[in-house]
């Protein structure tokens, strides 16, 4: 399916989900306001919400005990909190808890929390499915649901936090779909995420990772924001690439070497590349020699990531050793390298093992 096609289902997926209530927590206060005020309440009711949905995190309309009867009946027949249902949970030896949340409307997704030390870093979809198609990822085998609304996006967040008893310290949109085929739902739910009056999460403990829309970059690196940019790379051979990565195959490297290049000058940010080792595929000579010449003399740091073993697929993760003579090489040039132990492989809650489904 071609990017145009994509975002022509997500339009259609997205009215036809307009049609179910509406789901506060993809709201502004200013949002809120005008719902108070189109129910014939006081603006401070505003506030009140806010406080219930965002501080509280409560889960019913019910639960707002300082808004009249009336209003909380009101609020329930026309809005919802909450609309994922948890179906499944994964526990990994390492900590990390793998969800499976189906929505109203069928639609299923997983999302991850990784617990380390003091910090909850929660890994959280923003499609159901994914329609790119990269050969090391199980999620696109099964295709594109649909998208996730903002209210979706952020409901996985909640879930995460209600089910530790903690607070999400980071967000990584590394889940389910490609989200800047999704550009516009996954700002907002990023926004929500970060508004002091929301979940207050620091811009830079927000990141979006996409397999590469170019389109999509340039317009990221124009948001005021101070969000986290990372890039499924994988190769920085085209052949290599365009085999590993379909769904951005129309976009060339030099494309996108450009566009990164644009991103780091306009926002002085360093993006990361995600880069998965793959045996005899990737991890050869001439492809580390590749990734050096990218990366040199550019604003950016590679993570190295053992391929995950993905049920079906006839790819095999490199030899660590490869993981340490890449890490070296790119390091000898200059370039920040991270050798990225993954989390949550014994659930296949590890990146590129979701499948909106457990077990």
């Amino acid at each position: 399916m071609q990017p145009q096609e994509q975002v022509k289902q997500q339009e259609n997926q997205q009215t036809s989900s307009k049609s179910r209530s509406r789901n506060l927590l993809g709201c502004t206060r200013r949002d809120l306001e005008a719902i108070v005020k189109e129910l014939g309440q006081p603006a401070f009711r505003a506030k009140q919400l806010e406080s219930w949905i965002w501080d509280k995190q409560v889960t019913s309309f019910d639960d707002m005990t300082n808004l009249s009867k009336q209003l909380r009946s009101e609020l329930t027949n026309t809005y919802a909190l909450r609309t994922g249902t948890q179906e499944a949970r994964l526990t990994s030896i390492d900590g990390s808890r793998k969800y499976l949340l189906r929505f109203d409307d069928g639609a299923s997704v997983e999302c991850v929390g990784m617990p380390s030390g003091n910090r909850l870093a929660a890994c959280v979809s923003t499609q159901a499915g994914c329609a790119m198609g990269c050969a090391f990822c199980a999620t696109g085998a099964s295709g594109l649901t649909r998208s996730l609304t903002a209210a979706e996006i952020v409901e996985q967040v909640f879930h995460i936090t209600s089910d530790f008893g903690s607070r999400v310290t980071s967000v990584v949109m590394m889940g389910q779909g490609e989200p800047f085929v999704n550009y516009d739902e996954t700002l907002s739910a990023l926004r929500r995420l970060n508004d002091p009056y929301g979940m207050g999460i620091g811009a830079r403990h927000l990141t979006v990772s996409t397999c590469g829309v170019i389109p999509m970059i340039a317009r990221f690196s124009r948001e005021p924001e101070q969000f986290t940019l990372a890039v499924s790379l994988h190769s920085a051979v085209q052949r290599t690439r365009d085999a590993l990565m379909p769904g951005v195959k129309r976009w060339s490297l030099l494309r996108l070497y450009d566009v990164m290049g644009e991103y780091a000058d306009r926002t002085g940010r360093r993006p990361t590349y995600e880069y998965a080792l793959i045996k005899g595929i990737n991890d050869t000579e001439e492809e580390l020699s590749y990734l050096c010449d990218f990366c040199r003399d550019t604003l950016c740091h590679v993570n190295l990531i053992q391929l995950n073993a993905v049920p079906g697929s006839h790819l095999e993760p490199s030899n660590p050793q490869r993981a340490i003579d890449f890490s070296r090489r790119l390091q000898s040039v200059g370039v920040e390298t991270t050798i990225r132990n993954s989390r949550g492989a014994d659930i296949e809650a590890a990146c590129g093992q979701l499948r909106q489904r457990l077990g």
